[in-house]
């Protein structure tokens, strides 16, 4: 039985729908459609000093994913994606008395995002405790309390300010283990929203993985669905390595139905989301959803490609991608990530230097552009790679 996602894509609010045998369906839908419990959940958030969140949701997408995923064959429950993040982080505190959480409005306000809401009065403020706007030093005090036996999960209002903390988690977090000759472990988990969203301005539409990508000693994973972001959470609490998991602020609102049992992935295997025989698509977060809709219509015109959600953006999974280009030859790979320096830009090099003699066509990487994300709304969706875009790229490289 396939289950049930709703997603914000930047579009218009002009239907759009189809079907094929491996991905059910799509349409787009107003926000006044939309459940009332959903419609009313992105209000604007008050916090420290001139701070706010905007709203998230203004316009969303049913999208069912494919039937063949073992997941949705068992009765579950359903969840939005920060309902399923805050499951998995409860189930860890629950599991584990050394798990707590750190960060800007985590605690009886519930986080910005409500992915920490009833955590303080279940647990107590020493273990949600409510930070100032300090971002290097209660990161830093994350790292140290990590050092000395806790796993704390850093909750950053958004990756754009966890820049401030940027080396305490590079000099710190990632290094401590090395330099201390492995006399420290630093099971930190360092989580939020990032990616472009719906007019929040350049300093809050960032797209920071590759920056964070480039750090030594760092894992780096970014959930897409409600199942994964419930279990790469788990996960990531669980690591004795230093996790970031990267989460998409226009993605909260995607539901889905999940196990009712326990279930933890791996922080480092890619989820094959539509087999396909002409051409392997490579993406993650957001631009799944993009990918998927451009499917429908490269299906329809005669093609059959083959989309990766690659999850892990450090390490690569090399092994399921590199199956999917011996069995294609041919790799489109679609990011809301820079171009320079960008996440594509490692993932082309990877795909070069071990699967190079099985490639029948070059590398094409879509990318956002290199300018600071506009506020206005057309030239915000102009930077973000399109559907169309994709299409269009997938028919050259299969011409």
């Amino acid at each position: 039985m396939a289950s049930s996602i709703a997603v914000s894509f930047g579009m218009p609010s002009s239907s759009v729908a189809f079907s094929d045998s491996n991905f059910v369906s799509f349409s787009v839908v107003s926000s006044q459609s939309l459940p009332p419990a959903i419609r009313s959940w992105g209000k604007p958030i008050s916090t420290y000093g001139t701070r706010r969140a905007v709203d998230v949701v203004a316009k969303a997408a049913t999208v069912q994913i494919p039937s063949p995923s073992t997941h949705d064959q068992k009765p579950g429950h359903e969840l939005l994606l920060f309902e399923a993040l805050r499951e998995g982080l409860e189930e860890e505190m629950d599991r584990d008395p050394r798990v707590c959480v750190v960060g800007e409005d985590v605690g009886h306000y519930g986080g910005s995002y409500k992915v920490t809401k009833g955590l303080a009065k279940k647990y107590g403020d020493l273990r949600v405790l409510d930070t100032p706007i300090a971002e290097n030093s209660f990161t830093g005090m994350a790292i140290g309390a990590a050092m000395t036996g806790l796993r704390p999960v850093v909750e950053g209002m958004n990756m754009g300010f966890l820049l401030l903390a940027f080396n305490q988690i590079s000099n710190n977090c990632g290094m401590l283990h090395y330099t201390s000759g492995g006399q420290f472990k630093i099971p930190t988990v360092i989580r939020g929203p990032g990616g472009v969203g719906r007019q929040l301005g350049a300093e809050h539409s960032q797209r920071l993985e590759s920056y964070f990508q480039s750090i030594p000693g760092i894992q780096l994973v970014a959930c897409s669905t409600p199942y994964n972001a419930k279990g790469l959470m788990k996960a990531a609490i669980r690591s004795d390595n230093p996790v970031v998991l990267f989460e998409h602020v226009l993605l909260y609102n995607l539901k889905e139905r999940i196990p009712d049992e326990e279930y933890v992935l791996s922080l480092e295997e890619a989820e094959m989301v539509r087999p396909g025989r002409h051409i392997t698509i490579l993406t993650y977060s957001r631009m799944r959803y993009h990918v998927m809709q451009a499917a429908k219509t490269l299906v329809n015109k005669g093609y059959d490609p083959e989309v990766i959600d690659i999850r892990s953006l450090k390490p690569f999974d090399l092994y399921t991608i590199g199956n999917s280009v011996k069995k294609t030859h041919r790799v489109l790979i679609v990011e809301e990530c820079m171009r320079t320096g960008g996440i594509g830009a490692s993932l082309t090099a990877a795909i070069n230097e071990n699967f190079h003699d099985y490639l029948d066509a070059p590398i094409v990487c879509l990318s956002s552009q290199d300018v600071p994300t506009p506020y206005a709304g057309k030239l915000e969706e102009w930077t973000v790679v399109q559907p169309p875009q994709i299409v269009t790229a997938v028919e050259q490289l299969c011409q």
